[in-house]
Order: C-alpha cells, then structure tokens, then sequence
C-alpha cells in the first residue's frame, strides 16, 4: 500500500501491474469505490480484472476512507463534484494516468459519469456499476435502514476491517445522503457529455435504485452505451455475480483495445 497527496489529503492508494509486456499499451483501469468503499472492500476483484484484461490497475480510497486521511467535516452535496472534477484529476496526473478507463460502483460510478461528461479530460471508457445519476426514494429509505442497522448491529465492527475511522466514514455518507438538501441532487446535465463507450451494469433486484437510473444514462450519453442486467444481484453486481461482472467488463475494456 501507498500514500499520496490529492485534493490536500492523504490518500491511500494500490498499483496493480500485470507481467506481460503489452500492458504498458494498454488503458489502465482506475477503480472508484462505492459510498461506504476503500481500497480493502473492493477484495480481489480489480486483481481479477487487471488478470483477465492484461491491463494495470489503480485502486485509491477517497478522503475519509480507508486508511486515507479521516474525514474531519460534513460532506457537502456537491462532494461527489468535487471528487470527480478536482481531487480525481489531481490524483491521475500525480500517478502519470492518462485515458483512463473507469470502474465505479455506485457514488464511484456516479463520480466516474462526472469525470467523464465534464469533457476536461480524455477518457478511454466508463463501466458504471449500480450508477446513481438521480436521487429516488428507494434510495433514501435504504440509506435510512443503514443507519439504523449501523446502530443497532455489529455492522460498525465488520465495517471497521476497511476503515480506519468507521464512524466518520459512515456518517459522512449516511448523513448527507439523508440531508434534504440532497434530494436535488443530479448530474443528468453531465451525461451528453460522455463521448466514450459506457458499460452499465445493474442489479434487478438493487436495494439503492432502479433501472431507471441506468436507462437515463444510456438515453443521455453522448457515446455508445449498454446495459448489462443481473438476475439475483442487490447492490453490489462484483460481490453478487461477479463472475458474469468481471467476464462483460474484460470483454468491454478488450474492445475498447482492439
């Protein structure tokens, strides 16, 4: 594991880098984690992908995340903005990262879509895994379980293997995402914007959203894209199909090479 400065914190951060010689001509895959995510949660999964496409890797966890800096402040409505228009392209071009392909999952997706559709930076290719492009109440009323879960289980306790602070990292996402100010939150303005290829995969049985949110994407975005969905799949489509995750996104980064 290492440590760099971004967005003026400490941020942890992972290379993974194949063997084989043609990787160096290959996009590198930068993987963005979902609300309560960090370099551990995402497991072994970014190895498998990096193995099955030849290309190397790059998995970073987010101010307040992780063993990153502790988050210090309330989030604000825009955080996820602010990851991807000033924090993200700090990072890559610290770490030499230039036409990225992007895999998120869920605020990483939506941080993915914003990166991408502001058009400041060239970016190879988008897997959006459990996207949020708008707020829905299935949303909120899951958030809003999670936080009584937090409260009432040992969900702190199996949340704090990945996290160095479990509490500041838990309530600054269950919080704002709670806050009524963030129920008009949207970034639907930013997906004209997207000329690069999209992979969108969603769960059909998805607890945080629902279809509609990966079919606005793929009716607004500019570039091509499709939609990926997955029977018997909540949240999380790398832990809950992974197989059928990891083998779409080698196929889409394997176009988007060829």
């Amino acid at each position: 594991m290492d440590f760099i400065q971004a967005g003026g914190h400490r941020l942890e951060y992972r290379w993974i880098r194949p063997r084989a010689p043609a990787a160096n001509e290959l996009p590198v895959l930068v993987f963005l984690h979902e609300g309560l995510g960090s370099v551990a949660l995402w497991k072994r999964f970014p190895d498998a992908v990096a193995a099955a496409t030849g290309c190397s890797a790059l998995v970073y966890s987010r101010y307040g995340y992780g063993k990153s800096d502790r988050l210090l402040e309330p989030r604000s409505v825009d955080y996820m903005h602010r990851e991807a228009l000033e924090v993200l392209p700090e990072l890559l071009d610290a770490l030499c990262v230039r036409r990225p392909v992007l895999i998120g999952h869920s605020d990483g997706a939506s941080i993915a879509l914003i990166h991408a559709g502001a058009g400041k930076r060239e970016v190879r290719g988008v897997v959006a895994m459990a996207p949020h492009v708008f707020v829905e109440d299935v949303s909120i009323t899951s958030i809003a379980a999670a936080k009584v879960t937090f409260e009432t289980t040992d969900l702190p306790a199996r949340l704090g293997r990945y996290h160095d602070d479990v509490a500041s990292t838990f309530w600054g996402w269950n919080d704002i995402w709670l806050h009524p100010d963030f129920r008009a939150w949207n970034i639907e303005s930013y997906l004209p914007g997207i000329r690069c290829p999209v992979l969108l995969i969603q769960g059909e049985d998805d607890e945080y959203g629902t279809l509609a949110q990966v079919k606005a994407v793929e009716r607004q975005v500019g570039g091509d894209a499709r939609i990926l969905k997955l029977a018997q799949c909540r949240h999380s489509p790398h832990v809950d199909q992974a197989e059928a995750a990891l083998r779409a996104i080698e196929t889409f980064v394997r176009g988007l090479s060829s």
